[in-house]
């Protein structure tokens, strides 16, 4: 009996068998159409690129179907070799599948052991991309609870939209103040002090008052502004945006219940084939020493259901395979969509901030506009010119008294 080790499927995990075309350094030239490959365990395998027949033997230069096949199809997803599950061969046609040691899995999905696979390679190389760190599960800040990758992106989404909502808020008080400052300034710009003040310094203290009753507008026309092009779209971008992301939740988390479903399959499935097998080696091992009459075609029965033991097995690992492939081709196009979303996001408020600034300083122009006349009088101001006017208004008379004469 001579047992084939599992070929792992590296569909979920982006690494590619780096294949070694023409040349069989160890064996020579090999036939047109066939590929050798390196198993995870370091064993060489061949691959077929017009059948897609896999094979741990080195294929003859014969063209014709290899000896001892290892799965009867292949696959490429995502731009990743993919091999098909391996068989082997026990007797008279007997099929079973084995679980390799090192295919170690966590939370029902396989993952390459890091003894065995070459370096990763990244599906997004130098962008620090959500698809490429995502993939494991990890405890929670407690420690209690298992949370997974997709999670904590769906986490960092919605902190993100609560994030963009307390600055809506941020930007409200803001507003009031400004409000309220316009307010102040509209009512102390009526106030009657130092109303009396005559010639040009009373026209300077005058257009000081009328100022403040000015930069009271421009202070309301900036809150408004700011309600208008700052707080309303911060508030409104994305309004379903809690709703659009609990479905994607419940999607992700939905493959994920269907892979681990999948994943106990299999391991029934592995360990009825355990059951079998044992069964069939423990009633030809009777047969072989006399100590049963079992007859050969009990032998063949208990051969039989091993059989179909290791084709459910076959057929367990392939829906397996299936379930996480659709769940990586989920969680790729999933955490794409929210890296773009949250580029958005970040470039919506960068954008938003920008207007608030260039509001603030054409506020600042305005106000200094109010201000130019006032600095235009006070430069006027002269304490001769006003003494002439003051004079012209309210003079009684210019003849002088005289000493009277006897």
């Amino acid at each position: 009996m001579e047992e084939l080790e599992e070929l792992h499927s590296p569909l979920q995990k982006p690494r590619k068998a780096t294949p070694q075309t023409g040349e069989d350094t160890l064996n020579g030239h090999l036939p047109p159409g066939w590929q050798s490959y390196m198993s995870p365990q370091g064993r060489r395998y061949y691959v077929n690129t017009f059948t897609n027949e896999t094979t741990w033997e080195r294929p003859s230069s014969v063209p014709g179907t290899p000896k001892s096949p290892v799965s009867q199809k292949s696959s490429a997803v995502n731009g990743y070799h993919i091999s098909g599950t391996p068989v082997h061969q026990l007797d008279s046609g007997h099929m079973s599948l084995r679980k390799a040691s090192g295919d170690p899995q966590i939370n029902c999905v396989t993952f390459p052991h890091p003894d065995v696979m070459p370096e990763q390679q990244l599906l997004k190389p130098s962008e620090w991309s959500y698809c490429d760190y995502f993939w494991a599960d990890k405890k929670d800040s407690q420690g209690n609870n298992i949370v997974s990758g997709f999670e904590i992106l769906l986490q960092k989404q919605l902190k993100g939209k609560q994030m963009q909502k307390e600055m809506a808020e941020f930007v409200r008080e803001r507003i009031k103040i400004e409000e309220e400052y316009a307010k102040n300034l509209s009512k102390l710009s009526q106030n009657s002090l130092a109303a009396q003040e005559e010639g040009t310094l009373g026209e300077a203290w005058a257009q000081l008052k009328k100022s403040l009753a000015d930069e009271a507008e421009v202070h309301l026309k900036f809150s408004s502004k700011l309600q208008s092009e700052v707080e309303k779209p911060l508030l409104n971008f994305r309004e379903n945006f809690k709703k659009d992301m609990k479905k994607c939740d419940h999607h992700i988390a939905d493959l994920r219940k269907h892979l681990a479903s999948r994943y106990a399959a299999v391991e029934k499935a592995r360990k009825a084939l355990t059951e079998r097998q044992k069964d069939l080696e423990v009633k030809t091992q009777q047969l072989e020493v006399k100590l049963s009459n079992k007859t050969e075609e009990e032998i063949k029965k208990a051969r039989r259901k091993s059989t179909q033991a290791g084709d459910d097995l076959m057929r367990c690992v392939d829906l397996y395979n299936q379930a996480q492939s659709k769940w990586f081709e989920e969680m790729v196009t999933t955490t794409l969509e929210l890296e773009r979303l949250e580029v958005e996001r970040v470039e919506m408020i960068r954008q938003h901030l920008c207007q608030y600034t260039q509001l603030r300083h054409e506020t600042d122009m305005f106000n200094q506009s109010t201000v130019e006349l006032v600095d235009q009088l006070l430069r006027k101001v002269d304490p001769a010119k006003d003494r002439e006017l003051w004079v012209k208004e309210h003079k009684t008379g210019d003849i002088r008294p005289v000493d009277m004469e006897i």
